[in-house]
């Protein structure tokens, strides 16, 4: 996030260099850096004759270099946006010529998803010796929440924790349908404002009491009525809570607290640091230890992968997923 801001404070500042090489896993920060150099660097009157928007499926290298070898017409830069890079994958390497020698009245965007060029040839050395090359890297699912947090503090919202975590249960590691929800609560709320459970489940539509956070909380405390009837919300409604996501979440949790039962030093910040969580939820662990000894958990997680089986139809393929599920907590909570 810090080199998204350092590109973007480059480009405010005039230091807008020939190319830029936008690559990586995570789609979403090299489209925010692509839309902000489409919306900023020209003019609105400069736009129509001094920026083009290119396809990777629809145009070959050599086609990308001649338009980028073209003169601004009345303005002193124009920009050329290749989307979907990727497709060029194959031939990408004829633009080491280009990158050799940009025009320096041209803004090449590339914007290369879900891939990365070979840093050892010549087109990595050539690009990062001219231009920007920005790598965007795919976040892991317990960084997501931290990153929620980022985003709305920079817009002067703060977000508890539950409902951080309730978000990136619902939606995953996709940083660009996060976004999408975070923008919908910033139309309803006021900057300022602190979002709650509440809000995520009245705009977005997540239960507040019935998700697999809840869930993961209800069977760490072994508290067995709201645990059933978390699962029997989620045997009515499978299409929203698949069996698959709970099962592993579930996997995921209890191979946190046996982590967390080997932990020598069990202060709130060296566990917070070894399990990759909010020291907010360092207490839900510490209880779930003590519900569960060591072997236990171990016990738990050779029954969690029995289950993740039977969920894909391996000698369950009449068991419907809430039975299976219900047979998985009570061997848990037994």
């Amino acid at each position: 996030m810090e080199e998204v801001k350092k590109i973007v404070s480059d480009i405010k500042n005039g230091n807008i260099k020939p190319i830029y090489f936008l690559m990586g896993e995570e789609p979403y920060y090299i489209d925010k850096i692509s839309e902000y150099i489409e919306k900023n660097v020209l003019a609105e009157e400069e736009k129509g004759f001094n920026q083009v928007v290119l396809y990777g499926r629809d145009v070959t290298v050599e086609e990308i270099v001649s338009n980028a070898k073209r003169f601004p017409m009345m303005a002193e830069r124009q920009v050329v946006i290749v989307k979907e890079a990727q497709e060029l994958s194959r031939t990408i390497e004829k633009l080491v010529s280009y990158a050799d020698h940009p025009q320096p009245t041209t803004v090449l965007v590339m914007c290369y998803k879900y891939k990365k060029i070979d840093k050892r040839k010549k087109l990595y050395k050539s690009v990062a010796k001219s231009g920007v090359i920005y790598e965007s890297k795919k976040l892991y699912e317990n960084q997501i929440a931290d990153w929620i947090r980022r985003v709305l503090s920079g817009a002067k919202y703060q977000i508890e924790p539950k409902a951080a975590q309730m978000l990136v249960e619902f939606l995953g590691t996709d940083l660009g349908k996060i976004n999408n929800e975070l923008e919908k609560l910033k139309l309803i709320l006021p900057k300022g404002s602190a979002i709650t459970a509440s809000h995520i489940e009245e705009n977005i539509g997540i239960s507040k009491d019935f998700n697999n956070f809840e869930l993961r909380k209800a069977v760490g405390m072994r508290d067995v009525i709201k645990a059933h009837r978390i699962i029997n919300y989620f045997s009515q409604n499978p299409k929203d809570n698949p069996l698959v996501v709970t099962i592993s979440l579930l996997y995921a949790y209890f191979s946190q607290v046996l982590q967390y039962h080997g932990l020598s030093d069990k202060s709130k910040g060296n566990v917070a640091s070894a399990l990759k969580i909010n020291p907010y939820f360092v207490s839900d662990y510490a209880d779930a230890a003590k519900n569960y000894p060591m072997k236990k958990v171990s016990q738990i997680i050779a029954l969690l992968r029995n289950a993740d089986v039977k969920s894909k139809g391996v000698g369950a393929a009449s068991l419907p997923p809430g039975d299976i599920l219900k047979e998985l907590l009570v061997k848990i909570m037994g």
